[in-house]
C-alpha cells in the first residue's frame, strides 16, 4: 500500500478550497458529541474535508436498529462501542488524525476536557439527550466556541449556528423550566420553524416522545452531515456568509424545497408559540 500523504489524499478539495485553507483545516480541532445517526456521518465528512483533530464522545454501542441510518452500523460492529468504531473508520481515511475519545459520553465532569482547544463544536447527540445538549451548548457559549446543530428531519435536514457574541442556544430554544416532553417539542419546532417534513409523515404513531422513539432515514443523515460540514468550513475559513440564530435553514429533498427561517426571540416569537401548540396537538400531548 502506498504511504499516506495528506496533500494528495485531500487534493480534490482544492479548487473549492485554496491550498492555504486546506492546511488551515488540517490544524483545526472539531468536537462532536454523539456518533450515531448524524454524528458518525459528521465525523467521516469532516475527516474527508481534511480536519486534522477531533474530540468525539458517545456512551452507546451499535445494535441492529441502527442499520437504517448510522454510518458505523454493520453486522461486524454490533455490540461494539460507537466511539471506537467511528474513530477507527476515520483513521482509515486519515491515519494522521489526532482523535480524543470520550467513551462515557460528555457530562459535567468531562465537558472542560471535551472542549479543550476546540475550534468548533458540532452537535451529533441523540434527539432525546436534552440535558447533555443543554450542558454542551452552555459550555460552548461560556468558552466562545462556535456551535452547529443540524438535525435529520424526514428526508432532509435543518441547521442552526450559535456563534460567539450572538443569540445563545438557551435564548433561542427557551427550554429552561419546561418538562422533558415540552423541551423536546420546543427543540424540534425551534430547529425547523417551517416544518417541511410534517407534510409527508405517513404514520404518526411512530413518533413516540415518551418512549424516546421516532422514524428516521439514511438520506436525512447524509444531507445533515453535508449541511453541517459546510457550516464548519465557513466558520473556520471565515469565507462565505454564516447565518446564526435566530436565522436557520431547512432543506427537504422530498418536498423539493429550501427555506431560510428567521424567528426573532426564538421560541418566544408568537409564530413559534403557535407552532408549539400545533405540534402538541398533532402528537396528542
Amino acid at each position: 500500500m502506498d504511504s499516506f500523504d495528506y496533500s494528495t489524499a485531500f487534493s480534490r478539495n482544492i479548487g473549492w478550497l485554496t491550498g492555504d485553507e486546506q492546511q488551515l483545516l488540517r490544524r483545526k480541532r472539531v468536537a462532536i458529541a454523539g456518533l450515531g445517526g448524524v454524528g458518525g456521518s459528521h465525523l467521516l465528512s469532516l475527516t474527508r474535508l481534511g480536519i486534522g483533530s477531533f474530540n468525539v464522545s458517545d456512551l452507546d454501542i451499535f445494535e441492529l436498529a441502527n442499520f437504517n441510518r448510522q454510518a458505523g452500523a454493520s453486522l461486524k460492529t454490533i455490540g461494539q462501542p460507537k466511539t471506537d468504531t467511528l474513530a477507527a473508520m476515520a483513521l482509515r481515511i486519515n491515519p494522521e488524525l489526532d482523535i480524543q475519545e470520550f467513551g462515557q459520553g460528555v457530562n459535567a465532569g468531562n465537558v472542560d476536557k471535551f472542549l479543550h482547544d476546540v475550534d468548533v463544536y458540532v452537535d451529533g447527540l441523540d434527539y432525546f439527550a436534552v440535558d447533555a445538549r443543554r450542558l454542551v451548548f452552555a459550555a460552548c457559549d461560556e468558552r466562545n466556541i462556535p456551535a452547529v446543530t443540524a438535525a435529520p428531519l424526514g428526508m432532509g435536514a435543518a441547521v442552526i449556528n450559535f456563534l460567539p457574541g450572538k443569540m445563545t442556544f438557551e435564548d433561542y430554544f427557551r427550554l429552561e423550566g419546561h418538562s422533558e416532553i415540552d423541551q423536546l417539542i420546543r427543540f424540534l419546532v425551534g430547529l425547523s420553524p417551517a416544518m417541511l417534513q410534517r407534510a409527508y409523515l405517513v404514520d404518526k404513531s411512530q413518533v413516540d416522545l415518551i418512549n424516546h422513539k421516532g422514524p428516521s432515514t439514511p438520506m436525512a443523515c447524509e444531507i445533515c452531515a453535508g449541511m453541517a460540514a459546510t457550516q464548519v468550513l465557513k466558520i473556520l475559513t471565515g469565507r462565505g456568509q454564516t447565518l446564526s440564530a435566530p436565522w436557520g435553514q431547512q432543506f427537504d429533498s422530498f418536498r423539493n424545497r429550501y427555506v431560510k427561517t428567521w424567528r426573532p426571540g426564538g421560541n418566544r416569537n408568537p409564530l413559534q408559540q403557535i407552532a408549539i401548540k400545533i405540534a402538541k396537538s398533532i402528537l396528542r400531548l
